[in-house]
């Protein structure tokens, strides 16, 4: 039994007066420390996994186990305490008039936990950013920086799995790797499990054991890293998308980092 499990897992939104199935039967498991890629194209419904888990998008078939536990619906205060969610862009997922020290003590005083200011400088310690941005405001934050505090964000409550949605797409090249080895570095530390979305396989073979290719909603095939490694892709949706990372991945990773 894996620490989360997805079966059968379809979701359907309205738009224009039209059903339209962003995920359909799709099914999945992660084990324990495991880290887990989904890749894929844009509209390919690996993003709308992540927001389905969380409880921001409409679930109409299948289900979503925690520890082998069904997910509750509205999610509790547990579930945060469990899981917690690092979105794509750091320029819109921060309150631009929050400081950093308010972005990151915020879901302490929502759940009632004390020692805020040593656990926001600590935060702040384990993502490399010095303690006397406490006080700063996004807008004085480079892009890296402001990921990194989305990052010490979603970690402020200690929760064992984070869902990673494109986390450094909206970031430079040469950033995006420190941002990526800072994610496995905490991972390694805290025994964190990750399920991660990218469209790009270079990111997903820096950071992922096993990957699911997804296309139009549905799953396309599961690979283990070595059979990425290796490239050994059973259809031509994935052989197409390892053609067109495997030039970053020649040069070592994302943005060429080794």
């Amino acid at each position: 039994m894996g620490l989360i499990e997805v079966e059968n897992l379809t979701v359907t939104f309205r738009a224009k007066g039209r059903e339209v199935r962003a995920v359909e039967g799709v099914s999945l498991s992660v084990d324990q420390g495991e880290s887990f890629g989904l890749v894929g194209e844009s509209g390919s419904g690996k993003s709308t996994i992540l927001r389905a888990i969380c409880g921001m998008a409409p679930v109409t078939g299948g289900a979503i186990r925690i520890g082998g536990v069904p997910v509750p619906t509205p999610r509790g205060p547990d579930f945060a305490t469990r899981v917690q969610m690092v979105f794509q862009d750091p320029y819109a997922s921060l309150h631009p008039r929050h400081t950093i020290d308010r972005t990151l003590s915020e879901p302490l005083a929502i759940h009632g936990l004390a020692g805020s200011d040593a656990r926001v400088m600590q935060a702040l310690e384990d993502v490399g950013l010095p303690t006397s941005f406490r006080f700063r405001y996004p807008h004085q934050l480079s892009g890296g920086q402001r990921q990194r505090v989305a990052i010490a964000r979603a970690l402020m409550l200690e929760p064992k799995i984070l869902l990673l949605d494109e986390p450094t797409s909206a970031l430079d090249a040469s950033v995006q790797a420190e941002v990526l080895n800072l994610l496995n570095r905490l991972r390694a530390e805290r025994g964190l499990t990750f399920l991660m979305v990218s469209h790009d396989l270079a990111v997903i073979d820096h950071m992922c054991d096993r990957i699911m290719v997804m296309q139009h909603g549905r799953m396309v095939e599961e690979m283990t890293r070595d059979d990425l490694a290796n490239a050994r892709m059973r259809t031509p949706y994935a052989r197409s998308l390892f053609d067109a990372s495997a030039d970053r991945m020649l040069a070592g990773g994302p943005g060429g980092a080794a």
